[in-house]
């Protein structure tokens, strides 16, 4: 392990490691991702957790419950979050990496929600990108289609569309 100038090394006086420490080194997207991660841990909203991935501020993981009495039920959804340097003027990146039978997300977990698109403002947290993306496991997109074929079925037969996603939950995420 390398102690070159870090926390807690014998080789930082106290006022090195008061610098490094202080929030100043931190960028403005930096200091609003952390804001974010506290509110998160004080309100996370229902059945959603997130946070870092190690030590990088800018990747998160995430986990969504599946809703009880929805297909979705009793599954644990995990999704990747990536955050851009100039968050929250951008959207994060997010992603599905398990798999899931629904029309707003495809075969790569790549996930159709006006948010994080044009919807996307400086306002949401990503407290409320995860409360709309629970949100379409009830209400799916109509307006951000990635597999039209499961939209259709959704619409023409809603008992298939369900069977078949709670045999994808049964399968890739219990």
């Amino acid at each position: 392990m390398k102690s070159s100038g870090m926390i807690g090394s014998s080789s930082a006086t106290p006022s090195s490691a008061t610098a490094w420490a202080s929030t100043t080194s931190v960028s403005s997207s930096g200091k609003r991702i952390q804001r974010e991660m506290l509110e998160l841990n004080l309100d996370p909203p229902p059945y959603c957790s997130a946070g870092p991935m190690g030590d990088n501020l800018y990747h998160w993981v995430s986990t969504i419950m599946g809703p009880p009495g929805t297909p979705y039920g009793g599954g644990i959804f995990f999704l990747d979050i990536t955050f851009p340097s100039d968050y929250p003027f951008n959207p994060p990146k997010v992603t599905f990496k398990t798999r899931i039978y629904h029309c707003n997300v495809d075969s790569s977990g790549n996930l159709g929600l006006d948010i994080l698109k044009d919807g996307w403002s400086p306002a949401l947290t990503i407290s409320k990108v995860l409360f709309a993306i629970r949100s379409i496991f009830t209400n799916p997109d109509s307006h951000n289609l990635l597999v039209p074929g499961i939209a259709h079925l959704y619409t023409v037969d809603r008992p298939k569309h369900d069977q078949l996603a709670a045999e994808w939950t049964l399968r890739f995420a219990k």
